[in-house]
Parts: C-alpha cells; sequence; structure tokens
C-alpha cells in the first residue's frame, strides 16, 4: 500500500496536549485500566469501555475533550475502513464453508485417511485450515464437535486430539491475516500484508507443531477428562442433498491465501512498482479483492454444490453478517483507542523510553501487546492497541521488519488467556474441564504459542 502512512504524520504533527511524559505515562495506565475494570468487573460491552476508555485517557493526558473526540472518531473511521469489508468477507465465506457442508467435508476426509498415531498430526492440520478465514469463536464451534466425535469413536484421549485442534485455531488467530487483530495491526503499521502473511505460516507452522501435537503429550499427563456427554454439538449443517467436493472445497479456502502470496512473491522477484505484471498483481493479490474472489468462488463452489437456491444463498450471506457486527464495533474502537494513544503523543513517549532501555522494538511490542492481552482478556484489542504503541517504531523500519513486528504484537496478543477471555470459557465448557484444569490446558497452550512465536520472530529478524 502506497500512501502516507498517518502514524508517520502523527508523529510529526504536534500532539493534542502539552503534558509530560509522567502525566503520559500515568494516563495510558488510568486509560487501560478503565477499559479492563468495565469490561472484566462491570461486564460491559468492549465496544462502550474501549470509548469511554479513550475519552477517559484523553482527559487524564489534559487534551480537549473535542481534540479526543475528534482523535477517537477518526481512529474508528480509518480502521474500519482499512479492515471492516475484510473481516465482512471471511465472516461470509465461514458461514458458506459451515453451511453448505464443506468444512465437515475438509474434516470427514482427512479423518478417514489417518490412523491412530497420526491422529494429533491430522488435528492441527485441520484446525490450521478451517482456521484459516474464520473467527477462532467460530472456529471452535466448527471444531469441537469434530474433536469429541474422533475422541469417542477412535477412543483417543481428548487432551491429545483437543490440544492440536484448539493450537491450529489460535496460531492462525494470532499471526495469520485475514484474521481481525493480524489485518488490524498490518493497517495501523502500514505493513505489507503479502510479506506479513508470508511469515506468518512460515513461524505459524513450526509454533503449532510445538504447541499442538508435542505439548498434548504433557498436556494429556496433566489432566485426564472424558468428553462431556450431551455436548456435542449439532453440525452446523442440516442433512443436505450433497456436500461439496474436498478439492473444490480446499481450492476454495486456499485461495485468498494463494492470490496475496503470488502478490508477495512477485513483489520480491520483480521489484518494479512500474512493471505491467506487478500492477495486475497488486490488484489481484489485494486482501480486498483476494477475499472478494474466494466469496464469489464460494458461492459456487460450496453453496450451489450443497443445492443452494438463490433464496438460500442470499439468507446463508445475510446471517452471516450478524454476528459480526459485534466485532466490528470493537475493532474500530479499538482503532479509536490506538489513534488516541497516538495523537497525545504516547508513540513519542515510547521512543524515549525505548531509547533508553536499549530494547528491541519486536520485544517492546510484544511486551506491550502481553500487558493489554493479560488486562483485557482479548487478543484482537491487544493487538490493535500495542500496534499504535509502537507504530513510530515502525516508520524508520524496513518492509521484512514491518511484518516481524506485526507478528511480535500478534504473539505478545495470545499471551496466557485467563478468566477475562471468552474463549477461556468455550473451551472450559466445550472440554467439560473446572477452571484449574482449563488453566494447565489451554492458559498454558496460549503461553507456549505466544513464547515459541516469539523466539522464531526474533530468530527471524537476525536472517532477513
Amino acid at each position: 500500500m502506497h500512501h502516507l502512512s498517518v502514524e508517520m504524520l502523527a508523529a510529526e504533527s504536534e500532539p493534542i496536549t502539552s503534558a509530560g511524559n509522567a502525566q503520559l505515562g500515568i494516563a495510558v495506565l488510568v486509560g487501560i485500566a478503565v477499559i479492563v475494570l468495565l469490561i472484566t468487573r462491570w461486564k460491559l460491552h468492549a465496544f462502550l469501555a474501549l470509548t469511554l476508555g479513550s475519552l477517559v485517557l484523553g482527559s487524564v493526558a489534559a487534551a480537549a475533550p473535542d481534540d479526543t473526540i475528534a482523535s477517537f472518531t477518526k481512529g474508528l473511521g480509518d480502521t474500519v475502513s482499512g479492515v471492516g469489508v475484510l473481516i465482512a468477507l471471511g465472516a461470509i465465506l465461514g458461514k458458506l464453508l459451515a453451511d453448505s457442508g464443506g468444512a465437515d467435508q475438509i474434516v470427514d476426509t482427512i479423518l478417514a485417511r489417518t490412523g491412530a498415531r497420526a491422529m494429533p498430526w491430522a488435528m492441527v492440520l485441520i484446525a490450521g485450515l478451517v482456521g484459516l478465514p474464520l473467527f477462532f469463536e467460530v472456529g471452535i464451534v466448527l471444531l469441537i464437535p469434530v474433536v469429541l466425535l474422533v475422541a469417542r469413536r477412535g477412543n483417543h484421549s481428548l487432551m491429545r486430539i483437543g490440544i492440536p485442534a484448539l493450537a491450529g485455531l489460535s496460531v492462525m488467530h494470532g499471526l495469520v491475516p485475514p484474521h481481525p487483530g493480524p489485518l488490524a495491526a498490518i493497517d495501523g503499521l502500514h505493513a505489507d500484508l503479502g510479506v506479513t502473511l508470508a511469515f506468518g505460516v512460515l513461524i505459524g507452522i513450526p509454533v503449532a507443531i510445538i504447541a499442538g501435537p508435542v505439548f498434548a503429550r504433557f498436556a494429556d499427563r496433566w489432566v485426564t477428562v472424558e468428553p462431556p456427554e450431551g455436548l456435542v454439538p449439532q453440525r452446523p449443517s442440516e442433512e443436505l442433498e450433497r456436500r461439496p467436493r474436498f478439492g473444490a472445497t480446499l481450492a476454495t479456502v486456499l485461495l485468498p491465501v494463494v492470490m496475496m502470496l503470488a502478490k508477495a512473491l512477485t513483489d520480491i522477484v520483480v521489484d518494479d512498482p512500474d512493471a505491467a505484471v506487478q500492477r495486475v498483481m497488486d490488484v489481484v493479490g489485494s486482501p480486498l479483492i483476494a477475499l472478494l474472489a474466494a466469496v464469489l468462488v464460494g458461492l459456487f463452489t460450496l453453496g450451489r454444490a450443497a443445492g443452494f437456491g438463490k433464496g438460500r444463498l442470499a439468507a446463508t450471506v445475510d446471517r452471516s453478517l450478524l454476528p459480526i457486527a459485534g466485532i466490528l464495533l470493537i475493532v474500530g474502537a479499538g482503532g479509536g483507542f490506538k489513534q488516541t494513544l497516538i495523537d497525545i503523543g504516547v508513540g513519542d513517549m515510547i521512543m524515549d523510553f525505548a531509547k533508553d532501555w536499549n530494547i528491541s522494538a519486536l520485544l517492546l511490542g510484544w511486551l506491550i501487546a502481553v500487558g493489554i492481552r493479560l488486562a483485557t482478556g482479548s487478543a484482537t484489542v491487544a493487538t490493535i492497541s500495542a500496534a499504535g504503541l509502537v507504530a513510530p517504531l515502525a516508520a524508520d523500519m524496513s518492509t521484512t521488519h514491518t511484518a516481524l513486528l506485526v507478528l511480535a504484537v500478534g504473539a505478545g496478543s495470545l499471551f496466557f488467556s485467563h478468566v477475562n477471555d471468552a474463549g477461556f470459557w468455550m473451551v472450559k465448557e466445550y472440554f467439560g474441564m473446572n477452571v484449574g484444569q482449563t488453566i494447565k490446558t489451554w492458559s498454558v497452550l496460549e503461553t507456549v504459542i505466544s513464547v515459541v512465536s516469539l523466539i522464531f520472530v526474533l530468530l527471524l529478524s537476525l536472517v532477513v
């Protein structure tokens, strides 16, 4: 994307307050504390909490109220315009995959060809593929029936099958666009989507293996649970006349990824912005076109293949958009909070601290995301806020290092999921565990993903 960085402009323009670093530091802590308390103690919706937190942030930093409101609304608008359409397209593709039976088809085909020893590896592969276009919560709802069925039918331990599935989903959610968190961070840091996607997949594969099949062996020793009776949810698709074919379903899911990666490769190989092939690939590989293409292809390869008529297709698309209204508003408000942070001059404050600390930008981005994740419980809020805070550090970075900064922030946003995270409760209920068992398995799993991802990001930063 060859547009002038808003963050660079913000860093160069005067902050909306004359507060010193100490006051700004207090403002950030109070703003984040307000958001945390509103979400955890008073159970306020994250959208409202982020909006109120932004206003508190501005007022503690002694910014004029109208300036704070202008910053918040600008950030909200910029984030939704950058990410909103992509989240909507991802949701439509995910719903088509679920309703047509395409997700079941991927799952059943792989299970039919997998022996008992390879089952944890098959689960991490399934979760990675299914998790590519889906939100984490949707992915859990889609995959849990499979996990419970496989555990019951094959007489497998629930942890050996379940942990790899959760690892595959979580790695995709934190590191690989088109998930909302990584997309928002790419937008905020003006990273190259194709390069970030390529690095995300490169790092994601070994991380998913370590946190999935490898860690599952330990989790299995620590916790033994039976698949809960009666909790096997109904498969998302009612019995259909026919299902989409495995090959067609897989091709549809991977189409946007291939298009975005093709653009990234063209950028590296051709490296001439005026070359016709690169200009064509810039369009073809843009996330909007890639996801739009996948949705349009999916209407035929998934919807029509399952025997859906025009009315049924329209209803499926319609239903896919309702659940994401809240996500869009949370992501937007997170962008508003981020912009308020930037406009009161927190970026410059972080720069000052970073100089004294002598700490790498990648590690700093990870640490900030970890702090916000532990406090708010939301990976997406942590990613967006941390991206806003470290944005000034990205201004002088190379394309590859900016992409790695996105992944460092994404890795930090997954750290130690606990009781303030909706995903924690979903995993607990679906697996029939108590809080202690969930912390021993799910919370530790998220921490393993976060730390191992950071190690790979830092190693990769030495090479590229």
